[in-house]
């Protein structure tokens, strides 16, 4: 890890952790130096941003460095169950006056068919009166000294991370070494269980990237109970906790605002889907918070202010949210969005009404009903996730509304596309980060320049959160600094892996995208350039597509529309817009190798060039 000299305000991480290497990609995004703090060596971390600082910290040689290195926010990435390091960080930031951020894992409910205790001493009572022949521990290293007194009676197992610390542990609590079991061995937890196949396995609530619920299902599969140790309190109050990069990153920009150049918004789809679970919870519960949570698409948590909650004469509930948008130009940006819910008893599902200022879609290829109201799939999706998480069964309306919509309307592409009546309700992945702007291009470098200083020899570029989660199935052995979001700047962002010296750029695109860069726009933002049939219709004609295939190409408004209406044995037209895409693009880098690939909706690979 390097350090890189900046005027910003420096940031400390305290990791070790997966979060903490989460932590440490995220802060790496914005360029400027920032401290990741382990205590031992074990974690391997890439950063190109980060200065690497080992070594256990008590807490008056934690605030000594906040002070010496000018910290000005602390994210606490430390696992969930070092309280020691826990009680530091909250005597650290309570004499510098710093302000922290929680990084916490994403822990699953409590699970009546498993037994929870508050502490080791509590489970140590437990087990001396249930006396199990044989017992296994994945509570880790630190659980054998706490398991000794019961080994004259139980015969006691641990599976421990294969670390020098850790077994310096072992040897120094002599315990027998033909008893351990190593978590990078690859042993499968039901593999391990049957082969031991104790009475009881004892384990930590350690969240999602722990492994808890697999570990706790393979031993409900096999009968075997589970004894879970519940996670310790935090011993100070964070400014902020978070479940995700996301959430960390907008934490960060709200309270280190000069770390982050640009500042990450809200989709139109997110809010609407905040001020449903806001109206929501006052129609079944009866709560008016201030607050909504909600899950973005990847299943990361995230919560938006609410503007207002309002109980309606016909007795439906409205809540509102206001949208911020970041630093993107975007034209919704300040507006409001509200929800009204209601319970019927005329259908049993989730139906989308249309509410003042939102669009009714009168052409195909969106993905939705033509008579509908255009609420995209990404968001309906999301509305119906939350909707069933607080009313499982039972009809419901959501009407979304945005008032000021219809003035908005003229001001965006949705004329074209043939929505009508006003906005679309839009976001796939729930965030909105501002490729509209130059300051944009600018991260974009960074990235691209982290990616290189890195090593990386093939840089991988794709469109935005969406595609990238396909693009990582097709490069699944790289590493995530290598996978870099263009938005709209194809051609600035090729130019700039050239300029960095990368021998090899994979360029991912969708339909949307291909069919403009195909004819020569190196900047594919919908408001600066537009399909033109006439394009599509010479590519059609000189592969040999049928007239009834060309003249439906005539009349699309979507190029997503392409996959459905060009039939399998036509399809020389996707590899033909694959391959003007190389046309336009290799002589950005020359000297280089440029590999397309054209992946549609559902992140299949159509077409390479």
């Amino acid at each position: 890890m390097n350090s890189i000299e900046t005027e910003r305000s420096p940031l400390l991480v305290i990791g070790g952790t997966t979060e903490g290497r989460v932590a440490c990609e995220v802060s790496d995004a914005a360029g400027t130096t920032f401290y990741y703090s382990t205590k031992t060596d074990g974690q391997k971390v890439q950063s190109a941003n980060g200065e690497r600082l080992t070594g256990g910290l008590d807490a008056e040689a934690m605030s000594a460095l906040i002070r010496e290195k000018g910290i000005q926010l602390l994210v606490d990435a430390a696992h969930p169950f070092a309280t020691l390091v826990h009680r530091n960080i909250g005597r650290a930031v309570s004499e510098t006056g710093i302000p922290v951020i929680r990084y916490e894992r994403t822990f699953p409910p409590e699970d009546t068919r498993l037994r929870y205790f508050d502490s080791f001493d509590d489970l140590d009572r437990f087990l001396r009166k249930a006396k199990p022949r044989r017992l296994l521990s994945l509570a880790g290293v630190s659980s054998i000294s706490r398991l000794e007194p019961l080994m004259e009676e139980t015969e006691v197992f641990v599976r421990i991370m294969h670390r020098p610390d850790s077994l310096g542990i072992v040897a120094q609590n002599r315990f027998p070494t033909d008893h351990l079991s190593f978590y990078d061995e690859g042993e499968t937890d039901e593999a391990l269980f049957r082969r031991i196949h104790p009475d009881f396995i004892v384990t930590k609530e350690s969240g999602e990237t722990g492994g808890f619920c697999e570990k706790t299902e393979a031993a409900r599969a096999l009968g075997i109970p589970v004894l879970v140790l519940r996670r310790p309190p935090l011993p100070y109050s964070p400014d902020k906790i978070v479940s995700g990069p996301h959430g960390l990153r907008r934490a960060i920009e709200k309270l280190l605002p000069s770390f982050f150049e640009l500042k990450t918004g809200f989709t139109t789809g997110s809010c609407a889907t905040a001020a449903t679970v806001a109206a929501l919870l006052f129609l079944t519960k009866e709560q008016a918070v201030t607050e909504a949570p909600f899950d973005l698409p990847d299943g990361e948590p995230m919560s938006m202010p609410v503007s207002s909650v309002f109980l309606n004469p016909d007795g439906s509930v409205t809540a509102a949210v206001v949208k911020d948008a970041g630093d993107d130009a975007d034209v919704t940006d300040g507006t409001e969005i509200c929800s009204t819910v209601r319970l019927t008893a005329a259908h049993s599902g989730v139906r989308f009404l249309q509410g003042e200022g939102v669009g009714v879609v009168t052409l195909p290829g969106l993905g939705i009903e033509i008579g509908g109201p255009a609420i995209n799939p990404t968001p309906r999706r999301m509305i119906v996730h939350e909707v069933r998480k607080l009313l499982p069964v039972g009809g419901i309306d959501v009407t979304i509304s945005i008032p000021c919509g219809a003035e908005l309307a003229p001001k965006t592409f949705n004329p074209k596309l043939g929505v009508t009546g006003g906005i679309s309700v839009v976001g796939t992945s729930g965030i909105i980060y501002p490729y509209s702007l130059k300051g944009w291009v600018d991260s974009i470098r960074k990235e691209i320049a982290v990616a290189r200083a890195l090593g990386m020899e093939l840089l991988v570029l794709n469109s935005g959160a969406k595609s990238e989660r396909f693009v990582k199935k097709l490069f699944p052995d790289l590493s995530p600094q290598s996978f870099v979001q263009y938005g709209n700047f194809i051609g600035e962002t090729i130019k700039m892996g050239a300029d960095e010296g990368f021998p090899e750029i994979a360029l991912v695109l969708m339909i949307g995208k291909a069919v403009k860069l195909a004819e020569g726009e190196l900047d594919t933002h919908s408001h600066k350039t537009t399909m033109h049939h006439a394009f599509l219709v010479r590519v059609a004609e000189d592969t040999g597509c049928a007239l009834e295939t060309i003249e439906k190409i005539k009349g699309i408004t979507m190029a997503r529309e392409l996959w459905s209406l060009v039939p399998e044995h036509e399809r020389a037209f996707f590899v033909r817009i694959a391959s003007l895409c190389h046309e336009v693009c290799a002589p950005l880098l020359p000297g280089g190798k440029l590999r397309i690939f054209l992946i549609d909706d559902q992140g299949e690979l159509r077409a390479k060039a």
